[in-house]
């Protein structure tokens, strides 16, 4: 078996998946602290602290950080979820210990300079702009704070700017210290890695990480909710959604599949009704997210605002037809589809890593291929429909953003699911 897990003296986990036909590693290190994790009067803190953990240490300025990756050709990137954090790198496989170095730097001695601080605060606050500038991104954040209204899981990963400017280098080493523990996180790599040399290289990078960890993490209550936010803007931005399962449920694959035939892909029903034959949207999919206590599950379109009124009927159709009827074809065509896409994950090296990383936070141990693969093959029509019966019963979330009298033309939609 290529994937190995050991778990370290003072509780760090450590897994690699050997890949001997690439000359390359992807490594990283998950933090199980993300905005789920956080608090009214920190929120953001989870990504900010992201963005300054490559703005120097006590050994390396920011610049030094970047020329040093640079110099091997190597990369280095971080992002954080509602879950977690993460913080990785790809180098070709000499410069595996460059890269397990850096990581430990940027993660054990950050130096939180009050200056860069500041600047990074600037960049962010920037990027909440962006976003907001940017209507099909930015609604997934309403629709996220429509499902899950008054909690953490329903809060902007990005925060928003006046806590985002409020926060001091003394708060960033506090939230740090509670929560990036020994205990809490996952150092994965995965490609052209032995797996007694990934740990050692760990082990001694590691050695004054903290034990055990403060983290305190809110259930996530799905409750679903209405937002619209007039805007002048061509389009109509739509995501509808319901609440959908957490990663253990045993219709987590069922969903998966649902989603698929309903409007991922060219094949989907949503994709050959709305956009094929009616042509009234350019852009639709759905999708699934699932956590370890909650889910949801969603439908986005943008679309015209005469389109609307054409729309909302044959959205509020399909929605209903799925959870009577799935032929055998699009059972065969969906367990294809998630199948491919996991086994083309599998010639990345990075996604190979993030992908044991997460097994192991969410699951406590890697799963093999071809155990999930078992659980794609049980997939049937009985179940997709059952687990459509099951999510389209329950509250629905609808967010949308663009004028007023498209808005107002949403409202049967909701209403009638």
């Amino acid at each position: 078996m290529s994937v190995q897990v050991t778990t370290l003296s003072n509780g760090l986990r450590v897994v690699t998946d050997t890949m001997s036909s690439v000359e390359t590693v992807a490594v990283g290190v998950w933090v199980a602290a993300g905005t789920r994790h956080e608090t009214a009067e920190i929120n953001g803190i989870s990504h900010l602290l992201e963005h300054m953990a490559f703005k120097g240490t006590k050994r390396r300025s920011a610049q030094a950080i970047a020329e040093e990756m640079d110099n091997v050709g190597g990369q280095l990137n971080a992002y954080t979820s509602r879950d977690h954090t993460a913080y990785y790198a790809k180098v070709l496989k000499e410069d595996l210990a460059l890269a397990v170095d850096i990581l430990s730097d940027i993660l054990l001695n950050s130096s939180m300079d009050g200056e860069e601080l500041a600047r990074e605060q600037h960049v962010v606050v920037q990027e909440i702009n962006q976003a907001d500038d940017t209507p099909d991104d930015i609604i997934f954040d309403h629709f996220q704070a429509a499902a899950f209204p008054d909690q953490p899981m329903g809060w902007p990963v990005l925060g928003r700017e006046e806590i985002v400017r409020a926060v001091t280098p003394q708060t960033l080493r506090a939230y740090m210290a509670g929560n990036y523990a020994a205990d809490n996180m996952v150092a994965s790599a995965s490609g052209a890695v032995d797996h007694a040399t990934f740990v050692a290289l760990v082990e001694r990078a590691f050695a004054a990480l903290p034990r055990r960890s403060a983290v305190s993490e809110t259930a996530g209550r799905y409750a679903g909710g209405d937002f619209r936010q007039p805007r002048d803007l061509e389009q109509i931005h739509v995501v509808l959604g319901f609440g959908g399962v957490p990663h253990a449920d045993p219709d987590f694959y069922n969903l998966g599949a649902l989603s698929t035939l309903l409007g991922e892909g060219m094949s989907s029903r949503l994709f050959q009704e709305i956009r094929e034959k009616r042509g009234l949207a350019y852009s639709v999919f759905s999708t699934t997210q699932s956590f370890s206590d909650t889910g949801l599950f969603s439908i986005y379109l943008g679309t015209g605002h005469d389109d609307v009124p054409k729309l909302v009927p044959v959205l509020r159709d399909e929605i209903k037809k799925v959870a009577e009827r799935v032929s055998d074809d699009e059972v065969k065509r969906a367990r294809a589809q998630i199948k491919a896409g996991l086994l083309m994950s599998l010639e990345s090296p990075g996604s190979r890593c993030a992908q044991s990383a997460r097994q192991i936070m969410v699951y406590g141990r890697p799963l093999t291929t071809a155990e999930i693969l078992a659980k794609v093959e049980d997939v049937n029509a009985a179940g997709i429909t059952r687990v459509a019966q099951r999510i389209f019963s329950g509250p629905s979330t609808l967010a949308a953003l663009g004028a007023q009298k498209s808005l107002d033309g949403l409202s049967e939609l909701r209403t009638r699911l």
